[in-house]
C-alpha cells in the first residue's frame, strides 16, 4: 500500500503509520513526564492531525453561553440582593441569600448531567446541546425580571436542570480529537470560558440600571422596575442564536463515535494509555456500547482524575465568588469598596489575561513539563491567592483609601490566577485519558461533571457564608482581647481555603505520572482485555 492510498483509507492514522514504523508495538510511549505525548527517538513522530475547526468552532460558540449566563450576573448579584427586601438592610448578611442563588444553578445541574451525557450517548450529542441552550435563553431571560428571592432561585434551577452542555460538549470533542492535538484542543475550552467569564462582567457590569446610566435609550417604567433585565436579556439574545447557529451547522458524530479516543487499557498500572480506536462494526448500536456499569466505570483512575477536577473547580468557583465580594464590600466589611463597573471591569481583566495565556502558552509548555508538573503548579497557585486578600485588605491603611500598593496586590493576584488557571486544561486531559474503554466517554464526563456541578454548587454559599461569618467576627471582636484573635476571626475564609489549597496539591500528586500511546485500533474492557 502506498502513502497516499494509506491516508485516504478507511485505517486510522496511527494503523498507517504503525505499519511503516513495523508494526503497532513500534508505537508503544516509553515517556517521561517532561515528554508525556512523545515517541521514542528512534520511531518516527506520529503526522499531526488537522484539527477539525468548524464544528470546535460550533462548540466553542456553544462553550461561551455557560461562562456568559453564570458571570453575568457576578457584578450586580449582591447589590440586587442588597435592594429586595430580604436581607433586612443587614449588609453582612448579603453574602449569604447571594450565595444560594449563584449555587442554585449547580445544585440542578449537579442532579442532571449525568443523565444528559448517557442520554447523548444514546441519543446523540446534537439533541441534547439544543436543549441545553434552549433552557439557557429561557432561564436568563427570566433571572432579568424576577424581582423576587424565589424568583431568582427558579431561574437558576430551570438554567441548571436543562443544561448537560458541560458534560457532553467535552464528550464530543474526545470524539473529534486524537493524540497529536488533544493538548491544542483542550487548552482551548479554558480559554473560551475565560472569554465568557471576561465578557459577562463586562455586560453585567455596564449594562445595569440603563434607565439611570442612559435615560434617553431605556426610558419607561419597565427598566425603572428590572434594573437588571438588559444585560440577562442580551446574554439570553446569544444564547438563543448560537441555538439556530448550532441547529443548522452542527454534525452529530454519536453514531460513529468514538473514531479518535483516550482510553485506560490497565486500570491497576497507574498508566494512562492515549491511543486511537477504531469506527464500531454496524451491528453495535449507541445503546448498546454506553452500558457500561458505573461501577466499572469507576476505576481508581478515573476516580482520582475526578476527585482533583472536583477539588480545582470547588477551588475556583470559592474564588470567582469571592472575589466580587470582596471588591464589592466596603473597606469596613473587609473588602475594596468598588462600583459596580469597576468590578465588572476588574473581573474582565482576571479572565481576559488568563485566556490570552492559555490560548498561547498552554500547548507549548504541556510539551516541556507535561500535564501532571502544570497541574500542580497551578493548584500551588491557590494558596498566595488566597493570602493576598488580608494582604489587601491591610494595605488600605487607617484611612480605608485604595493606594498603590493595593493595585500592586491586585495585579499580582491576577497574575497568579492565570497561572493557576492552566490547571483545567490539565484536569480536562485526565478525565479524558481514564475513560475505561472507547464507549464510557460520555458517562465519565458525565461523572465528572456531576463532581464538578457538586463542587460550583457548594463552592458560592460556602464561599460567601464564610466571608460573611469572617465579616460578623471581625465586627463582634473588638470585644475579644488580643490581636491575634481579632486577625484570625476576620480573615477566616481565607485560612479556611488555604488549607483546602495545601490538600488539593496533595491530591494532584497522586495522578499517574505516565501518558502512554496505546496500540492502534485496540479496544479493551475495564481489565485490560482485547475486545
Amino acid at each position: 500500500m502506498d502513502e497516499e492510498s494509506a491516508r485516504t483509507s478507511s485505517q486510522p492514522i496511527a494503523q498507517w503509520q504503525s505499519e511503516r514504523a513495523g508494526g503497532p508495538d513500534a508505537l508503544q510511549l516509553l515517556s517521561s513526564e517532561q515528554t508525556p505525548l512523545l515517541l521514542k527517538s528512534n520511531v518516527p513522530q506520529p503526522l499531526r492531525t488537522p484539527l477539525p475547526w468548524k464544528q470546535l468552532f460550533i462548540l466553542f460558540w456553544v462553550q461561551l453561553a455557560e461562562p456568559l449566563t453564570s458571570q453575568v450576573i457576578y457584578p450586580f448579584i449582591n447589590k440586587m440582593v442588597r435592594d429586595m427586601p430580604i436581607t433586612g438592610g443587614d449588609e453582612a448578611k448579603m453574602g449569604y441569600y447571594a450565595g444560594v442563588i449563584e449555587s442554585s444553578f449547580s445544585v440542578t445541574q449537579a442532579l442532571t448531567v449525568l443523565y444528559w451525557s448517557r442520554l447523548s450517548d444514546r441519543v446523540g450529542r446534537r439533541p441534547i446541546i439544543l436543549l441545553g441552550l434552549l433552557g439557557l435563553t429561557l432561564s436568563t431571560a427570566c433571572f432579568g425580571v424576577s424581582s423576587t428571592f424565589w424568583g431568582l432561585i427558579l431561574s437558576r434551577c430551570l438554567s441548571g436542570a436543562l443544561n448537560g452542555n458541560a458534560g457532553v460538549i467535552k464528550s464530543m470533542m474526545g470524539e473529534i480529537t486524537d493524540e497529536t492535538t488533544i493538548a491544542q484542543a483542550m487548552a482551548l475550552l479554558p480559554v473560551i470560558w475565560n472569554a465568557g467569564a471576561t465578557i459577562g462582567p463586562v455586560i453585567g457590569g455596564w449594562l445595569s440600571n440603563p434607565h439611570e446610566r442612559f435615560p434617553s435609550l431605556f426610558p419607561g417604567h419597565f427598566w425603572k422596575a428590572y434594573p437588571y433585565a438588559l444585560p440577562c436579556f442580551v446574554v439570553a439574545i446569544y444564547c438563543a442564536g448560537t441555538l439556530i447557529l448550532t441547529f443548522f451547522l452542527l454534525e452529530e458524530n454519536s453514531n460513529e463515535f468514538p473514531s479518535k479516543s483516550m482510553k485506560l487499557t490497565n486500570p491497576t498500572s497507574g498508566t494512562l494509555e492515549v491511543g486511537n480506536t477504531s469506527t464500531s462494526t454496524p451491528s453495535t448500536t449507541p445503546t448498546q456500547r454506553s452500558q457500561l456499569p458505573l461501577s466499572q466505570v469507576l476505576t481508581p483512575q478515573v476516580r482520582i482524575s475526578i476527585i482533583t477536577y472536583t477539588i480545582l473547580a470547588f477551588l475556583d468557583i470559592a474564588l470567582r465568588a469571592i472575589q466580587p465580594l470582596f471588591l464589592t464590600a466596603s473597606p469596613s466589611f473587609g473588602g475594596l469598596g468598588f462600583n459596580v463597573p469597576l468590578v465588572g471591569t476588574c473581573l474582565a481583566v482576571f479572565f481576559l489575561a488568563s485566556g490570552v495565556y492559555q490560548a498561547l502558552a498552554f500547548a507549548p509548555l504541556y510539551a516541556w513539563l507535561g500535564s501532571k508538573k502544570i497541574y500542580m503548579v497551578s493548584m500551588f497557585m491557590f494558596i498566595p491567592i488566597w493570602v493576598l486578600f488580608p494582604m489587601m485588605s491591610a494595605s488600605l491603611g487607617e484611612d480605608k483609601l485604595i493606594n498603590a500598593l493595593t493595585w500592586v496586590e491586585l495585579a499580582l493576584q491576577i497574575i497568579l490566577y492565570v497561572i493557576m488557571d492552566m490547571g483545567f486544561s490539565s484536569a480536562f486531559i485526565y478525565v479524558r485519558a481514564s475513560a475505561p474503554n472507547a464507549y464510557s466517554l460520555g458517562v465519565t464526563n458525565g461523572l465528572a461533571q456531576t463532581g464538578v456541578s457538586i463542587a460550583r454548587a457548594i463552592g458560592p454559599a460556602s464561599a460567601t457564608s464564610l466571608f460573611a461569618l469572617s465579616v460578623q467576627i471581625s465586627r463582634g471582636a473588638h470585644t475579644k482581647p488580643g490581636l491575634a484573635f481579632r486577625w484570625l476571626g476576620a480573615n477566616l475564609v481565607y485560612e479556611i481555603f488555604i488549607l483546602i489549597s495545601v490538600g488539593a496539591v496533595i491530591a494532584v500528586r497522586r495522578l499517574p505520572e505516565k501518558l502512554e500511546l496505546s496500540k492502534a485500533n485496540e479496544e479493551v474492557d475495564v481489565n485490560g482485555n482485547e475486545l
